[in-house]
């Protein structure tokens, strides 16, 4: 049984136990949450090594890291170690959208060494298997794809992105909308392109069903894609993207009704003043599931820096509702991410997701800002250290511009705290005692 089955049943599994543990909340408010659909625990049966997280309403925010191959880059080892440097520096979960080399040994080496929840886009192997077979994307069947499905669901994979909401509708919408960017959903393409050359309907929309099959057996959750998000800011919030947003918001039912756990995925290129309105609007549709979010990007003109950029929109999105973080970048838009672009991804996410957290008033979040508060107060620089998210980078910096005074190198002795103390004759020691 799904962990959604056990819930509706009035089971306390002991992922949830475990989930309930980290978080900090009562595992029978937990138990509802998931059996209401507004929290995911993604775990799959054949995942043995697994810690499991949560994701959804009340609970902390999570931010994914993507890595994976492609055909210039098909190292497996490259991959493992980037995914060492995302959970390293807090990554909550690591999707594989591996495309080149051998996808199958990859993910198989990726999930026996991650204890975090690992992802997949299922349609990308199925594509590749197709051109392979077949000699071109467009002449994929269902067939492959849910071969490809249970597979991945075998190895032991917890959630998977399924682009089940573009239907041949939808594309007749994007053809009409005139759109700056188009599709730019990788997997969104190719069921694009199916579509037109077959004139028929979506097959992962048309044979769902089939899909949930296999996401029961194995308690995958579905990862409902938006392989109609925007991927201009000019493009945000238009009728191609909200008609594929009612399409998830029924698919979601869909899969409430089999006992399947499910999430939704969002926009992309969002400014500022519309990303409040996504996220309630995914909510309202939706009815409260968990909300996935692709930064989202809030102005399209700062190449090399686009993980400031996400950080800035997830950050926003999260405090309106948006539930778990996918990272971006400094190479978004402009190649595949390395090691060093990997861990500033992660870090800026972080940074959006505990800002949020702090104004969502999710346990321990800002006791963890006190904390470091409370050091800086008593220049107490090893506890600072130890509460940074990247102690590395503070030792770098630290010994690059330290000097003889126990301040920081830009004040020095006249340094505001030092100064005041001194007046008021407060003694350091003090504050080193609430440490």
């Amino acid at each position: 049984m799904t962990q959604l089955i056990k819930a509706k049943e009035k089971i306390i599994t002991p992922e949830m136990e475990r989930v309930s543990e980290k978080e900090g909340i009562l595992s029978l408010d937990l138990r509802e949450l998931i059996a209401a659909g507004r929290v995911v625990v993604p775990a799959n049966i054949r995942h043995k090594n697994l810690d499991p997280i949560g994701i959804g309403e009340g609970l902390s925010t999570k931010v994914n890291a993507n890595i994976g191959t492609s055909l210039d880059f098909p190292h497996k080892e490259r991959e493992l170690e980037k995914m060492r440097t995302a959970i390293k520096y807090g990554a909550d979960t690591i999707m594989d959208l591996s495309t080149g080399g051998k996808i199958d040994d990859i993910r198989k080496g990726i999930i026996e060494e991650s204890k975090v929840p690992i992802g997949t886009v299922p349609i990308y192997q199925a594509a590749i298997a197709a051109i392979r077979k077949r000699g071109s994307i467009v002449d994929m069947t269902i067939d492959d794809m849910l071969e490809v499905i249970r597979i991945q669901a075998e190895d032991g994979v917890d959630f998977m992105t399924i682009h089940a909401g573009i239907t041949a509708h939808a594309v007749d919408r994007v053809k009409n909308q005139n759109r700056v960017m188009g599709v730019v959903s990788r997997g969104g393409s190719f069921l694009f392109a199916w579509i037109l050359h077959n004139r028929k309907e979506n097959p992962l929309y048309e044979h769902f069903d089939k899909i949930l099959d296999i996401a029961v057996e194995y308690d995958v959750t579905m990862s409902l894609g938006d392989a109609l998000r925007p991927g201009a800011i000019y493009d945000a919030t238009d009728r191609p993207q909200v008609d594929e947003l009612i399409i998830l918001g029924e698919l979601v039912e869909r899969c409430r009704e089999r006992g399947v756990q499910v999430m939704v995925e969002g926009p992309g290129h969002v400014p500022l003043d519309q990303i409040v309105t996504n996220v309630k609007l995914e909510k309202r549709i939706t009815k409260g599931a968990p909300f996935y979010v692709l930064g989202p990007l809030t102005t399209d003109i700062a190449p090399g820096y686009d993980h400031i950029v996400g950080a800035i929109g997830g950050a926003i999105a999260a405090s309106a509702g948006a539930d778990y973080l996918c990272y971006v970048t400094p190479a978004e838009h402009l190649g595949l991410p390395g090691n060093d672009e990997v861990k500033d991804g992660v870090i800026a996410s972080k940074i959006a997701a505990h800002s949020a957290d702090i104004m969502k008033g999710v346990v321990g979040s800002s006791e963890w800002d006190y904390k470091m508060s409370t050091a800086r107060r008593a220049l107490d620089w090893k506890k600072q250290r130890e509460l940074s998210l990247d102690p590395e980078k503070f030792d770098d910096l630290r010994n690059k511009y330290k000097t003889a005074s126990d301040a920081c190198s830009m004040c020095g002795d006249y340094c505001a705290l030092k100064i005041v103390d001194e007046y008021f004759g407060i003694k350091r020691d003090e504050y080193k005692k609430e440490l």
